[in-house]
């Protein structure tokens, strides 16, 4: 059982989608257990309209409901139910690109402030995000005052944010999106604005009050043994307030550097997500370093993500400029050490590279093809997919990668199943990951090829579906989701397929089995 009840007063539609959602889970359960072979055709009782119908089609199927519900009864004692995050949050979140900019001289466009984020909104609703899924607005770091009002609640910097809180939550309502804050476990926010140790309960009440739908909890400036305890009563408080809040947690991303293993059983039961590593940077050797420690420890975590409760390698930084950022970290080194104020410097720098900032692809942190890889293989590890980026100034090319509806699909397929590394060749990695439709009692599967090699050319590997554990019988109908116009080809489990991958590049394939009656007809 959860450590603190759920308590919230969700709406019926969360609690419709909730059961409706964990009844699926359920009833797939069966299906690949292959407990019994009609399991794929059972249907849900409320998908039979005739109440007469429905009523001898649950008495002919009692025993089938009786092992379902009891599938349902286990999964609601190993994870949060609260209705949320059923599949990996999609959003905005503005650290990445961001950061803790101020300075709203200097940054007008740029600094932690309202109109920044009124700005995203309405990019979002606008430039198709929202329509492709990305739903959260997220606020990060820096945007409180550095003090506490009279009665102890966090307050906005009154410069940066003039109308409150709440005004801009029901602002970015309004544009069909989700609104979320950031804040810490520990007695500072790792900026050094005010944490939340002492005042957890007044800060879930302050944030419902506030009408946000997404918290971030950081760890900065705590002790490590303490956040097991912090972290679930923070999420008690939530629970308590009624709202509907995805409480994204912190804890393993203290605790895993050092050496110390998170009860991830309790957070399934506590949080909607984590983060387990290293923050990103806006680096391609950043990226792969995350990608090396899931896939080192995918056996000790995968199992614990799934519909309600995810691994969070962190966000999609597509788009963001490696070079002005990595000099722009060393001027703020430069600036705490000496007490020096380097913005003459710093908007040189932003006449230097910001200007062009979507027109000159190698001033990007990542390239087109390595954003396309990213993007692949958060896909594959349903990852919650956070953008972080300037959307006003983004090129086309990074955009459509974000809102690709195939790479998404994959994301966000119900299942919910944390793909995982499972043959390296060649210096090339092949990530896989089970996603629907179910055919003939085998999964499908999406299949992603990453080179890790720096040839001056696309490599070309060869594969077979067994090498990957795909062994429906029938073999498998691929498509190569980030080329639309290939044509889909069947394959046999042991016939070799053949693949051109570039440097630091990914091919994203869908494997579908085949069906008996479509391979009989063909034959």
């Amino acid at each position: 059982m959860a450590s603190f009840p759920v308590k919230r007063t969700l709406s019926a539609d969360y609690k419709a989608q909730s059961a409706e959602s964990a009844f699926e889970r359920a009833r797939l359960s069966v299906f690949k257990a292959n407990t019994f072979k009609n399991a794929r055709v059972l249907k849900l009782p409320w998908q039979l309209q005739n109440p007469e119908k429905r009523e001898v089609y649950f008495t002919k199927n009692r025993k089938m409901f009786e092992i379902l519900w009891t599938l349902l009864a286990i999964a609601s004692v190993k994870a949060l139910d609260n209705g949320l995050a059923l599949t990996p949050p999609m959003g905005w979140l503005a650290w990445q690109r961001f950061r803790c900019l101020t300075d709203c001289i200097t940054y007008p466009d740029e600094c932690i402030s309202e109109n920044l984020f009124k700005a995203m909104a309405d990019r979002m609703s606008s430039d198709g995000y929202l329509e492709a899924g990305y739903e959260y607005v997220i606020i990060d770091d820096c945007w409180a005052s550095k003090e506490r009002d009279n009665d102890s609640r966090l307050q906005p910097d009154p410069a940066r944010f003039p109308g409150g809180i709440k005004n801009l939550s029901d602002y970015i309502h309004s544009k069909g999106l989700k609104f979320g804050i950031y804040a810490d476990y520990g007695t500072h926010t790792c900026a050094g604005y005010p944490g939340s140790i002492d005042y957890l309960k007044i800060d879930a009440q302050t944030f419902a009050e506030w009408g946000v739908d997404y918290l971030k909890l950081d760890g900065c400036y705590a002790d490590v043994e303490t956040m097991p305890e912090g972290y679930g009563e923070m999420g008690q408080y939530l629970n308590e307030t009624g709202r509907p809040i995805v409480y994204s947690c912190s804890q393993p991303a203290y605790q895993e550097p050092k050496g110390i293993n998170p009860n991830y059983t309790k957070l399934a039961e506590t949080c909607n997500l984590w983060r387990n590593w290293d923050d990103i940077d806006d680096a391609w050797s950043n990226v792969t370093n995350i990608l090396g420690w899931f896939s080192s420890n995918q056996d000790r975590i995968a199992s614990f993500s799934g519909p309600g409760h995810w691994n969070d390698p962190d966000m999609v930084g597509i788009s963001a400029n490696a070079e002005c950022g990595h000099i722009r970290r060393l001027l703020d080194s430069v600036d705490r050490i000496t007490g020096t104020n380097s913005s003459t410097m710093r908007v040189s720098l932003d006449e230097d590279y910001y200007i062009h900032d979507s027109l000159l692809l190698g001033n990007f942190g990542l390239s087109y093809e390595q954003s396309k890889a990213q993007m692949a293989i958060w896909a594959i590890l349903a990852a919650p997919l956070l953008m972080s980026v300037d959307l006003r100034t983004i090129d086309p090319i990074f955009r459509d990668i974000l809102q690709n509806k195939d790479v998404i699909a994959i994301n966000q397929d119900p299942m919910g199943v944390q793909g995982r590394l499972v043959l390296t060749k060649s210096t090339i990695d092949i990530w896989t990951k089970p996603i629907t439709p179910h055919i003939e009692g085998s999964d499908s599967y999406a299949i992603g090829v990453l080179s890790n090699r720096v040839d001056g050319y696309p490599y070309r590997l060869n594969f077979t579906l067994l090498e990957l554990n795909l062994t429906h019988i029938y073999g498998y109908t691929i498509k190569d989701v980030y080329d639309p116009s290939s044509e889909p080809r069947d394959v046999d489990i042991d016939q070799l397929i053949f693949v051109r991958v570039k440097p630091s590049g990914v091919v994203l394939l869908t494997a579908t089995p085949n069906s008996a009656i479509n391979v009989s007809l063909i034959i």
